[in-house]
């Protein structure tokens, strides 16, 4: 994957495939630290222990139409790439958290690509599922959330155009750096 959207994407759409109701993003940049965590908690089917022993290894899915699954083992190898790792927790019934840890300022961190545009898609084909993307920098300190946004939309849909578009225009400006 060319960047850390993309990667993003696949972990949402795991969360969205585990039935999750609700979903967080947190990116933090960290450079005192020099690192970006972006860490994904969802209350989705959770795995079970023996899927979760195998869930880093490119050649295991749980999927039926498809016989690998590289989302997981590829944002691994990109962190591991910079310094970073990647963790998971999950519980069976209760959902999982994935904690990946990336060096902020390496060479080879990818880059993070259109991130409005992913949690918009995101939110925008998922109505039902409420979405929390909070981002934090030295200087900013965002957070979206479906349910705020859905109670000023006042019965105006996420799938509509224009809100789709308004809204990422809104989450791109307030995650940039000015």
């Amino acid at each position: 994957m060319k960047d850390l959207s993309l990667h993003i994407m696949d972990i949402l759409q795991n969360s969205t495939r585990a039935g999750a109701s609700e979903i967080t993003l947190d990116i933090v940049e960290n450079k005192t630290n020099d690192t970006l965590r972006i860490t994904f908690i969802d209350n989705g089917s959770g795995m079970s222990e023996e899927t979760l022993q195998h869930v880093l290894d490119p050649f295991f899915t749980t999927r039926t139409t498809r016989k690998v699954g590289l989302g997981l083992s590829l944002l691994k190898q990109n962190a591991e790439m910079t310094g970073g790792n990647l963790n998971i927790k999950s519980q069976l019934g209760v959902g999982t958290e994935v904690v990946v840890v990336f060096g902020l300022s390496h060479i080879d961190r990818p880059p993070m690509g259109d991130l409005a545009g992913t949690v918009v898609l995101t939110a925008s084909a998922n109505p039902n599922i409420r979405f929390i993307f909070h981002y934090q920098t030295d200087v900013i300190d965002y957070t979206f959330d479906t349910k705020e946004v859905n109670e000023a939309l006042d019965g105006i849909s996420l799938q509509e155009p224009e809100v789709i578009s308004y809204l990422r225009e809104m989450i791109a400006e307030n995650i940039t750096q000015k």
